[in-house]
């Protein structure tokens, strides 16, 4: 092909680059000169075009680009016809779009003036749905190169899997804290993501958050279903927790526990009696595209899919910071465990002690707010806040030297979430948790708490922690940062257990024994746990 200016009288056929008027009448980009239009032109003054004239051997855009896109259809992709050098390619059927980058890259790379542009591998699409574009770049390109740019992909460069429809098992595991609405929720956001399939929800059993409730719930659907779901009221956080466990006590086996992708890391994958079963990370509890997506669209398409492909899914797995994250995951400067930061609640009234202050009583010989702030100003927190209101002055002598620091409540009477609120706020910026702590809790020992701080940092620092004991939720709690702007909301005598039972970010609990809950509110219940009251 030669472009540029041509001579009028030499331009017949040739392919015009730019519009221009002749006699009245438009002619536009790419149109193939006539020998009407030559003799409007030369009326016109017209002495020379810029334009495209083919040689032998050359194919113009149109044609170029159906003969390739002609050698790329596979069954379930369809071409349509060809305008201004491109021809676009559809999904027939829903399905999940796969594609060898490597091949694209070698057609690519034949000719700039040649082009192939593809959805991202596993792509899932709808019906309909474009996939790709062949785009001819210049008016015309030689048959040569096109036949080149063919013979460097003799086999498919891409594919359609077709979704296919399953019956699917679903376990929601169930705790006090967890309220039924957002298990609701998750059960219609659950079905809509399975609807792309063609698939739906059998039947869904909702046991507690135990091993061997979740293994009977897996054995009771096995038969009738071709794939389980199971999310969790708690967050995963290790290889042999409920989930996992319950899925080889089930006959199962575990695949794998954590993937590369964010948001979905505490993705599990396993089998029982050769049918998938994915323990679903707590972000499928939302409609946005996660890890879960990733694993379940193979699967939906009849895909196997192993460790090693998991394994693989890092490179393009960073999906989006979740909007509620006020800062990106990776710590900066100090570990990790050095963003939870303590808060320990010391502003109470003790008003069913009479005239004693509670948090004075001697444990050991030692003040029982002296003996939890110990702890936690031991525990591994980067800094710690004690919140002082009831007796500020006597209360913040006996924590004189352990290095907390200190931020008074005037608001103190007006019930707990004055001083959540005042203990949030005087937190750093870098704070990733809080680690809220109980004044009166003289049970609570630094194992428990460097327990608590484990699991979130474990968990990324996006879930709620939470101490309990037998099954029954009490405190300490972690707060993740994402969940600070709620409790700044907070009014009259609540704490913490009203955000938490939102829903909003995944709970983990973590056994710490009887201490979990005792409190001493009484002067019965502070002599049955060993302390002493005094003036």
């Amino acid at each position: 092909m030669k472009f540029g200016p041509i001579a009028i009288d030499e331009a017949e056929g040739a392919v015009l680059a730019h519009s221009m008027l002749a006699g009245g009448a438009r002619l536009r980009k790419a149109h193939r000169l006539t020998a009407e239009d030559i003799a409007l032109l030369q009326a016109e003054g017209v002495s020379t075009v810029i334009a495209a004239k083919l040689e032998p051997g050359d194919l113009d855009e149109d044609r170029a680009a159906a003969r390739l896109a002609e050698h790329l259809v596979v069954d379930g992709i369809v071409a349509r016809a060809p305008a201004t050098g491109r021809v676009n390619l559809y999904a027939e059927k829903a399905g999940l779009f796969i594609v060898d980058r490597g091949a694209v890259d070698r057609l690519n790379a034949v000719d700039p003036a040649i082009t192939l542009a593809t959805l991202p591998d596993y792509s899932a699409v709808a019906e309909g749905q474009m996939v790709a574009t062949v785009k001819i770049i210049p008016f015309a390109v030689s048959a040569g190169r096109v036949d080149e740019a063919m013979e460097k992909v003799r086999a498919s460069v891409f594919r359609l899997a077709p979704f296919r429809p399953h019956a699917v098992g679903m376990v929601q595991t169930a705790l006090p804290s967890l309220k039924d609405s957002v298990l609701d929720k998750t059960a219609r956001i659950t079905g809509d993501r399975l609807a792309r399939s063609g698939s739906r929800v059998t039947r869904e059993l909702r046991p507690a958050h135990e091993t061997d409730a979740v293994a009977r719930a897996l054995r009771a659907l096995r038969d009738e279903s071709d794939m389980l779901l199971v999310f969790g009221a708690s967050a995963v956080c290790d290889a042999d927790d409920v989930i996992p466990a319950a899925i080889r006590r089930a006959g199962g086996t575990v695949e794998r526990v954590g993937m590369p992708v964010d948001p979905g890391n505490l993705l599990v994958l396993g089998t029982i009696d050769g049918k998938p079963v994915i323990g679903a990370p707590g972000c499928a509890r939302s409609p946005k595209t996660n890890g879960f997506d990733w694993v379940l669209d193979r699967l939906m398409a009849g895909l196997a899919v192993s460790s090693a492909d998991i394994a693989g899914m890092g490179v393009g797995g960073l999906l989006a910071e979740i909007p509620t994250r006020p800062q990106p995951r990776e710590g900066k400067g100090e570990p990790r465990e050095l963003a939870v930061w303590g808060v320990l609640l010391a502003a109470g009234q003790s008003r069913r002690m009479g005239d004693h202050n509670k948090l004075l009583a001697r444990f050991d010989g030692v003040p029982l707010v002296r003996r939890t702030g110990a702890a936690l100003a031991k525990a591994r927190v980067g800094g710690a806040v004690a919140v002082l209101g009831h007796e500020a002055e006597r209360v913040h002598s006996a924590l004189d030297g352990l290095g907390l620091g200190i931020a008074f409540n005037e608001a103190y009477e007006d019930g707990l979430s004055t001083s959540l609120r005042t203990g949030i706020a005087a937190l750093p910026e870098g704070a990733a948790g809080a680690l809220v702590m109980l004044a009166d809790m003289p049970e609570i020992g630094l194992e428990d708490l460097n327990r608590l701080v484990d699991a979130f940092v474990k968990a990324g620092g996006n879930a709620v922690v939470r101490a309990t004991h037998n099954g029954k939720r009490g405190n300490p709690v972690i707060l993740p940062r994402a969940l600070f702007a709620e409790v700044a909301r907070l009014q009259g005598d609540t704490g913490a257990r009203h955000v938490v039972e939102q829903g909003l970010v995944s709970v983990i609990d973590v056994e710490t024994g009887a201490g979990a809950h005792l409190d001493v509110d009484t002067p019965e219940a502070l002599e049955k746990a060993g302390g002493v009251l005094i003036q």
